[in-house]
């Protein structure tokens, strides 16, 4: 079990990257040719740290510069913006943000391979009297508007045949919903790895775990203006970070230790992520836009999101055609 203070400590160096990010900071990595920058968004502990411990950006012809953020929601601001060209969320943070009206476009795909439990999950406190999700009725929930988080809580309530209205959601931060959640002025935390890793590392227990709910999936986001300008860059980058993630698949000890390093989390905790959090990039197909539909749809059946921008149109396929006409759809998910 990871120590507590070590993991009070990674949740300080989280708020420090969030006041980092506000700075205007940013991350320089250096390929080896032109003047071209491709701006890349990452979430602590996500796309930078993986392909960084794989390498595959060493002899990139262009430079990568990396800004941090602390989860899915700040990320996709700053995309809305144009603060930067691309970046990596979740399925229902995307399509949150899309319809929301952010110019913003999905132009590329992971999908969530093996999940294990924990990975996304609702949990609660180890002393708390609560056991299973039907519990909670009545009862308050944390987690952050639109996030995957947010879905999950949605997707719980509807396969227990309750209304949304039937827990109180409480949107915070992370790092607010953490200390919230120590505290106990909340009942339950609806949130992913590696906070879920985190919790549970203390004794946290899991009510509703989202490798129940079917497909999980994530897509490398770009911000409309950026497509056309940096396409090259865009397409060699998703082709980098394909290989990246198939050779975390074959080397997770290493990434782990990188992971490690790189956001501050305990060695131990840094493997349950890693575990947990095993994604492989997949084609932008209709069972993917079907999946971003139903989310849209949950959404607005809850009254919290109106659907009025076609999902299809959230899609950018041109590099997923490209990358995975190519072949190289095998080569990624080895």
């Amino acid at each position: 079990m990871a120590d507590a203070r070590s993991v009070k400590g990674w949740i300080v160096a989280a708020v420090a990257a969030a006041l980092v990010v506000a700075a205007g900071a940013a991350f320089l990595l250096r390929g080896d040719a032109s003047g071209d920058v491709l701006r890349v968004a990452n979430q602590r502990g996500s796309t930078k740290s993986m392909m960084i411990a794989a390498g595959v950006l060493r002899d990139a012809p262009y430079r990568v510069e990396w800004s941090e953020f602390p989860a899915a929601q700040h990320l996709l601001e700053a995309l809305g913006s144009g603060a930067v060209d691309l970046g990596l969320a979740g399925d229902a943070p995307f399509i949150f943000a899309y319809q929301s009206g952010s110019p913003i476009k999905a132009v590329g795909a992971q999908v969530t391979q093996a999940r294990l439990p924990g990975g996304l999950a609702i949990v609660v406190r180890k002393e708390s009297p609560v056991n299973s999700f039907r519990d909670l009725a009545g009862k308050r929930i944390a987690t952050t508007r639109g996030s995957v988080g947010h879905h999950l809580v949605l997707e719980a309530l509807e396969r227990e045949g309750l209304e949304a209205d039937d827990v109180v959601t409480v949107f915070l931060p992370p790092g607010d919903a953490k200390a919230a959640f120590d505290r106990g002025s909340i009942d339950a935390w609806a949130t992913w790895a590696p906070y879920t890793t985190l919790a549970i590392a203390e004794g946290a227990r899991i009510v509703a775990d989202g490798s129940a709910f079917g497909l999980s999936a994530s897509f490398e986001i770009a911000h409309v203006s950026a497509i056309e300008p940096k396409q090259t860059l865009i397409e060699d980058f998703l082709r980098r970070e394909g290989q990246a993630l198939a050779w975390v698949q074959a080397n997770p000890e290493t990434y782990a230790k990188v992971l490690s390093r790189e956001t501050g989390l305990p060695i131990e905790i840094a493997r349950e992520v890693v575990v947990r959090n095993r994604r492989a990039a997949a084609p932008i197909d209709a069972a993917i836009i079907r999946h971003e539909q139903a989310i849209a749809d949950r959404f607005a059946r809850n009254g919290i999101l109106k659907v009025g921008r076609p999902v299809s149109e959230a899609f950018d396929t041109r590099f997923s055609d490209r990358i995975f006409a190519a072949g190289e759809e095998d080569a990624a998910r080895d």
